[in-house]
């Protein structure tokens, strides 16, 4: 069995890759977002596609199975590491307040208008509430993408939009566990105190801060060239490093790519910092593609119905509507700039693999139907295509208005 699954395993991701660099070609020639094309090849070539055709003994030859999902987290490792080298500490807390506040809002505005709009679809509180949860966290990982694609990741949009949502990741999981408890626990909604409520929000923010710090004054000092003079000892510890404060991230309740961001911001600083720029950036190479695959060969829309679309329909509006006024509009006002703060908006639009959690823990709970499950899924892939679009769309004005005002100067 064992040997069965690891053959599955390494199909799935040759299958995988291979067709997401295919449309990674293809995208790149149609001028449209890279990133995009890799998703629509996992939905493509993925168990539910295409996939489901190809039969050998009975089993499909593309499965997305436990290992294939733990590569593409791991591939969403990666990406949040290579984003955290591209912001120092001192840029990450320069930004601190106004991440915040984009942050804060990005997490209250769409929890609470999602729990409101859902209790007047005739949803009970706690279904209310795990909907609404679902619509708080922001997954990065496609609008980095589509930034360093571009070459703005220095700009003071993709700041934001990185700082806020490290922000809004560590909050949505605060309010994640808040939330689970009340599922999983007896008392329901009547049970919830404030109390709790303000100390586990607490709880989290001081193992981010108190992870932050000892990266910042531990790393650099292990990975240094003074201590490892074999070739690769570096990258390879800058990876222990990475990899391990992820996994400590996870244990204490925060998301694994929360670790990861800390480290590298730890090491942006460091008298290593090209070397490991470099090398991360060819294991982007893979990983990044497969982990865009693999979300995609996830998505089912075979068991979708009109009241599934229907329902789909109010829940990705108020995704994008709460994350538009959320953070757009207050990133137009501390950056002064409009253009700049509605892409700090449309790139906190996608959602994560925190709103799948949930999804999981209402179906397991019992407190969700297979319809609301459904429609939560359809929700993170939508908001996940949509995003890379949207900002693509952004950056070609922005292209094309500077073109005409340098075709003006020369004359």
């Amino acid at each position: 069995m064992a040997e069965e699954q690891f053959i599955e395993t390494i199909i799935g991701v040759g299958i995988l890759l291979f067709a997401a660099k295919l449309m990674a070609e293809l995208f790149l020639r149609l001028k449209l977002p890279i990133v995009l094309g890799e998703l629509l090849a996992g939905i493509i070539v993925g168990p539910f596609a295409l996939g489901g055709f190809f039969v050998v003994d009975g089993r499909q030859v593309l499965h997305i199975n436990d290992e294939i999902k733990i590569l593409g987290e791991i591939g969403a490792i990666v990406i949040l590491f290579m984003a955290g080298l591209e912001m120092t500490p001192k840029e990450f807390l320069r930004g601190g307040k106004n991440s915040f506040i984009v942050g804060t809002l990005g997490v209250v505005i769409p929890f609470f208008a999602g729990y409101m709009v859902f209790q007047m679809f005739g949803y009970d509180a706690l279904q209310s509430m795990l909907i609404a949860t679902a619509l708080t966290a922001t997954s990065i990982a496609i609008s980095i993408q589509v930034l360093s694609e571009f070459g703005k990741i220095k700009t003071p949009e993709a700041r934001l939009i990185i700082g806020a949502a490290v922000v809004d990741d560590i909050l949505a999981i605060a309010v994640l566990s808040v939330v689970s408890s009340i599922a999983i626990g007896e008392g329901g909604v009547e049970s919830l105190e404030i109390s709790d409520v303000v100390f586990t929000i607490l709880q989290v923010l001081a193992f981010f801060g108190i992870m932050l710090v000892v990266a910042v004054i531990v790393i650099p000092k292990v990975v240094t060239p003074r201590l490892w003079k074999a070739k690769g000892s570096v990258e390879g510890i800058a990876t222990a490093s990475f990899f391990g404060a992820a996994a400590v991230a996870g244990i204490i309740g925060l998301s694994p790519i929360v670790g990861a961001f800390a480290v590298g911001m730890a090491l942006s600083t460091s008298k290593v910092f090209e070397k490991i720029e470099n090398y991360i950036g060819k294991i982007g190479l893979i990983f990044a593609p497969l982990f865009f695959a693999i979300i995609g060969a996830q998505v089912d829309l075979r068991a979708v119905s009109w009241e599934i679309l229907g329902l789909s329909g109010i829940i990705i509006a108020v995704a994008v509507a709460t994350k538009l006024f959320g953070c757009g509009l207050p990133a137009m006002y501390l950056l002064k700039n409009k253009a700049q703060g509605l892409r700090v908006g449309i790139g906190m639009i996608s959602r994560g693999e925190v709103g799948l959690i949930v999804a999981g823990v209402g179906v397991s709970s019992g407190i969700l139907t297979s319809n609301v499950y459904s429609t939560i899924v359809i929700m993170v892939a939508v908001t996940t295509i949509i995003t890379p679009i949207w900002m693509k769309i952004e950056y070609r004005k922005e292209q094309r208005h500077d073109e005409s005002r340098g075709q003006l100067e020369n004359k």
